[in-house]
């Protein structure tokens, strides 16, 4: 159960398998049926999850009423609200599971455990924080500079398994177009 997630931190920093103990007893299984909720709009968010197995969906819903995704979160991946996690604010986002899912938490309190036990942490952290900063960066510049097909291709690129998984409409939002027009893109790619 933790090779995914020990494979995922080791990437960045070498840690004993004494280390590895004490994060482990630190963390906490969590299972999430489809459609279900991990945090809803207003709620402070208490956890920073690993995915072990399914697909979520971190959105927000915009000034004309409609859900803007931000984040799918698949295997390997972490998911949360990092402003509402770290300055205990409540979060302008849900996050809701596409598939069932299992995911191994860390809540505040246990990670503030870990940085004081194992400061190397620190460092991991740290590095998840600027990743998820560059792929935020180059989200933006995307959405403003590239068309709606290069949009799609590159989502392609970046997340080759979700078309498979998750509804059109839900692709549309997290690419900020309508479903009806990223069928007609994807119509006029698959000609080309």
């Amino acid at each position: 159960m933790y090779s995914e997630i020990d494979h995922n931190i080791s990437k960045h920093v070498s840690f004993t398998s004494e280390e590895l103990k004490i994060f482990h007893a630190l963390l906490e299984e969590k299972s999430v049926s489809k459609k279900e909720f991990l945090l809803k709009e207003g709620d402070f968010c208490d956890f920073e999850g690993f995915v072990l197995k399914g697909c979520l969906r971190k959105y927000y819903i915009n000034e004309n009423g409609m859900e803007v995704i931000v984040q799918f979160a698949i295997e390997d991946s972490w998911i949360s609200d990092i402003a509402s996690f770290s300055e205990h604010k409540p979060s302008h986002f849900f996050i809701e599971a596409l598939e069932d899912c299992k995911l191994l938490i860390l809540n505040p309190s246990k990670k503030e455990e870990l940085l004081s036990k194992i400061p190397k942490f620190e460092r991991v952290f740290r590095i998840l924080v600027q990743r998820n900063l560059s792929v935020t960066q180059d989200r933006l510049v995307n959405t403003i500079a590239k068309t709606a097909p290069e949009k799609y291709l590159d989502f392609l690129e970046h997340y080759p398994s979700i078309p498979q998984r998750v509804a059109q409409h839900y692709i549309a939002s997290y690419l900020g177009i309508s479903a009806e027009f990223l069928s007609k893109v994807r119509t006029r790619l698959s000609k080309s």
